[in-house]
């Protein structure tokens, strides 16, 4: 049961969770009352925190459907990854990373490359990029970055049963740590910005074939 204080920003952290657990899946409906019975809310704040989902383009409104989590798209694609690259560009060129950030980084690569399982390792590398952008001081594109996320997970788990086209991502973490440890940031933003772009092209190939 949820806690009646800012019931649409918890009903919206919850659906965010299920999204990201795999308990909503692209082209399911989410039904409304059986969600409100589920967290023993009322309808509206149900509405309001997918219509705030909706507004962030993780979900979309069918008529005569009502919310679905929208199926995947190539050209949302493309314009989810440059955006994404391009916000965590700026984030780290307005970022003034400390020893303890390069090795709260380094520790999370060695995660990022130990990890078991496919789903796993899409979350290691996304808390990669959160630590990376954590230090940015503006709050409201690092929750624009934080929802753009939460729809590339989408993507990248639908293609985790190949998950080749992290095996170079390895050498570019290293090479952004590298490159913000020897405080050369436009070579850190190049390499960050080469990283979604790699991605980009697996799924964009995966997408048309």
């Amino acid at each position: 049961m949820l806690v009646k204080i800012n019931l649409r920003d918890q009903v919206r952290d919850y659906l965010l969770s299920e999204m990201i657990t795999g308990n909503l899946k692209t082209g399911k409906t989410i039904n409304l009352a059986a969600l409100a019975r589920h967290l023993n809310v009322s309808v509206t704040p149900i509405r309001e925190a997918l219509t705030q989902l909706q507004q962030a383009h993780i979900i979309k409104a069918i008529p005569n459907r009502g919310f679905i989590i929208a199926e995947l798209d190539v050209e949302e694609a493309e314009d989810l990854y440059e955006l994404v690259a391009n916000l965590e560009v700026m984030a780290i060129e307005n970022t003034e990373f400390s020893q303890e950030d390069i090795v709260n980084l380094k520790n999370q690569q060695e995660v990022f490359e130990n990890a078991s399982n496919a789903i796993d390792r899409i979350q290691a590398d996304l808390e990669f990029h959160r630590l990376l952008t954590k230090g940015y001081k503006n709050e409201l594109a690092l929750k624009i970055l934080h929802d753009l996320k939460t729809r590339i997970f989408f993507y990248e788990r639908a293609f985790t049963n190949d998950d080749s086209f992290y095996n170079k991502s390895d050498n570019q973490h290293d090479s952004i740590i590298s490159a913000i440890a020897d405080d050369n940031v436009p070579t850190a933003s190049l390499l960050l910005k080469m990283n979604w772009m790699l991605i980009l092209n697996y799924v964009q190939k995966k997408l048309t074939e």
